[in-house]
């Protein structure tokens, strides 16, 4: 597997030396995620973007090392759910949204929910070859799939052509590589991957097991209680798990409302 990513995927980046393609380059309608209550640069001190800013700081701790023992890999963060429709992918964009507002980091966001992606459809953009190619095919770079947008410090791995061996794909010494030069290659990136929910497929633990945080989405008043405590079970490998209580009321006298840590 060709892992040698450009640095021309950095802002600011020259081309690569070895004449590596630079990233393409996409355009995120970031008026219309604002229309949708999402974060973004110019949104302003919304509810989704105080939200967010609360829930980014012990995840950002544990990708610096800060405050004890570095976290192995904790710039990998995977964003999951027990079921479908808990939100998983609007809190995995929102959060790499307000971490790429962070003054001294770069972010990839990577669309790991191989069966049914959809981050590239919540941002507006079209779909594109990512992560399942390059596990698929050894002459592909990560530098030919990753799309670079005009938020200048954000960078997106689309999840790719669908296949029937996937769980095996993200098992895989070339998927090991793969987030190790990932999490590696830059010390100021950090990595968010919307999972598959752990409840349905068998990739989302497998995926989640090579992380070095995880992020729980758990939705208000929906989710049973029976399934967290599963969700959570198959998370038991995983040294770092946090949760997210998603979409709650606004309580009394309070604006902000929606997501919690």
């Amino acid at each position: 597997m060709a892992l040698n990513e450009a640095p021309a995927d950095v802002p600011g980046a020259p081309p690569a030396a070895d004449g590596a393609p630079a990233p393409r380059h996409v355009e995120i309608n970031l008026d219309r995620l604002q229309q949708l209550g999402m974060v973004t640069h110019e949104g302003g001190r919304t509810p989704a973007a105080e939200d967010f800013r609360l829930i980014k700081r012990p995840l950002l701790r544990g990708a610096r090392g800060e405050g004890g023992v570095a976290i192995p890999q904790g710039n990998l963060i995977v964003v999951t759910s027990a079921l479908p429709g808990e939100g998983k992918t609007y809190c995995a964009v929102n959060l790499a949204m307000s971490i790429a507002m962070e003054r001294d980091i770069t972010v990839l966001l990577v669309d790991a929910d191989v069966a049914r992606p959809s981050v590239l459809k919540v941002l507006g953009l079209a779909a594109e070859p990512g992560l399942m190619d390059i596990l698929l095919n050894d002459q592909l770079a990560l530098a030919d799939v990753i799309l670079r947008t005009n938020v200048a410090t954000l960078s997106v791995l689309p999840a790719g052509r669908a296949n029937k061996h996937a769980t095996e794909l993200l098992a895989s010494r070339s998927m090991r590589r793969l987030l190790k030069e990932i999490a590696e290659r830059y010390a100021d990136r950090v990595v968010i991957f919307d999972s598959p929910p752990l409840l349905i497929t068998t990739e989302a633990s497998v995926l989640a097991a090579q992380m070095g945080q995880v992020v729980l989405v758990v939705e208000a008043e929906t989710t049973t209680q029976h399934a967290v405590r599963e969700a959570l079970r198959q998370l038991e490998p995983c040294a770092n798990v946090n949760l997210i209580y998603n979409k709650t009321k606004a309580f009394p006298g309070n604006d902000y409302y929606g997501y919690y840590d």
